[in-house]
Formats: structure tokens, sequence, C-alpha cells
């Protein structure tokens, strides 16, 4: 058993001074280190926020620049009024929530699809929460639900990026689809899509953690349409 010993006197040194004074120091320091690990780290910096609607569905795509104490995201809606377009008498509405990263210092993109949605104009905006329960709302992006599609491929964003991007693009039926990332000298870097699609509007999160930076290009076919756009990955 662990035997507890005193000093007889004020004078006295305790038995365990010399570990003491090792521990003592050191353990200080390790608290100290530990504060200037986080001193530099800033809240949840959100550097982007985007909906699109693919057919049946909306798809909201966001992305962070870095994260402290970050416990997730909630997803609210309001769906606009035909006689209201500025929105004024908003009611919000929970849809779902995605989970976050906690702290980190890099770059991290997000995505949620909402599938109960009707034709109309929809407003969203996120409700970032912290661990200790305070939160903050971002901006309110807007997008309206049809029912017709054009070919299109969009220009990815955000661009420049790190390491991640989001690439959106939609087609006029269903067809056989391919989506590609290229280099400069033209080799095929990575497959994004390469498989039947439905006609619709869809997104496409691009992970280039293991590529270096650079300018790389990204080629939407189809048997009927074909584009090609630019895209900046900077490290």
């Amino acid at each position: 058993m662990l035997q507890l010993q005193y000093a007889s006197n004020a004078n006295d040194s305790h038995p365990n001074s010399a570990a003491t004074e090792l521990v003592a120091p050191q353990f200080v320091q390790e608290i100290f280190n530990a504060a200037i690990v986080y001193e530099g780290i800033i809240p949840v910096e959100l550097t982007s926020f985007a909906a699109d609607y693919n057919g049946s569905e909306v798809i909201l795509n966001w992305s962070t620049a870095t994260e402290l104490n970050n416990q997730g995201f909630e997803i609210e809606r309001s769906k606009k009024s035909e006689t209201d377009d500025k929105n004024t008498n908003e009611e919000w509405e929970l849809v779902g929530s995605v989970q976050g990263s906690g702290t980190i210092t890099k770059p991290k993109a997000y995505s949620f699809v909402d599938k109960s949605v009707s034709t109309g104009k929809y407003a969203y905006r996120l409700k970032q929460i912290d661990l200790d329960g305070k939160y903050q709302y971002s901006n309110v992006i807007e997008v309206e639900v049809i029912k017709n599609f054009n070919y299109y491929l969009k220009q990815n964003y955000p661009n420049p990026f790190n390491p991640a991007t989001n690439i959106r693009y939609a087609i006029g039926n269903k067809q056989f689809v391919t989506l590609k990332v290229y280099d400069l000298l033209g080799n095929e870097v990575e497959t994004l899509v390469n498989e039947n699609k439905p006609a619709g509007n869809y997104n496409v999160i691009f992970d280039a953690s293991k590529l270096s930076s650079g300018v790389y290009f990204y080629t939407l076919k189809t048997a009927e349409f074909s584009k090609t756009n630019k895209m900046i990955l900077t490290k």
C-alpha cells in the first residue's frame, strides 16, 4: 500500500520533494504548450454554401476553412410565398443535421440532400452548433424547384480550392455519363462519374488531397453533350 509521509516541522523537506520538483514544472509546461496550440485556432469559418435541384431533391453543399469545437450543423428550410418575394414572413423548419468535425485546421466539405420538396422557391440556412451549445446562423441561400432540365456543366465551387470542391452538372434525359479530371498534360487523374444517369441536376465532390497544386480540367461527356472547365488546386 502507498504510505503517505509528512514533514515533522516547517524546516523539514518532503520525502517526495525531488520528484515534485521535476514533475510540477513538466506538467505546467504541458498545459502551456496546449494553450499555445489552441490559441491560433479560430471558430468555424464557412467559406461556401450553395444549393441545387436535381429533379426530385435539393442538394446543399458547404465547406469550412477551419473548425473549433464544432458539434455539427442543423439545416433549416423555409418555403417562399409567391406573394412575398422578400420572404419577410419566414417560418423556418428543421429538415436535417450533419455532424461536425470538432476541431480541425484544414478545409472540410459537407453535403446534405433534402428529399421532401415540391415545386416552388425555398430558402435554406445552416445553424452551426458548438460543443458547449452555442450556435450561429449562416447566410440564407435560395433555390427554385423546377421540372425541366437543360444540359450544363457549372464552374466548380469553391475555385481555387483545397482540398475539395463541388462540381455541378445537369443532363436532359437518361443516358450514360462520364465526368473525368485531367492534368495540364492531358493525363486522366480521376474518374468521378462513369455510369447511366436519369435526367436531372447532380453534384459531385472532388477530393484532390493526393494531388499536387496546379491547374486541372474536368470534362463532362454524354451522347448529346460535352464540355470542359478549368479548376485550380492550391495547397
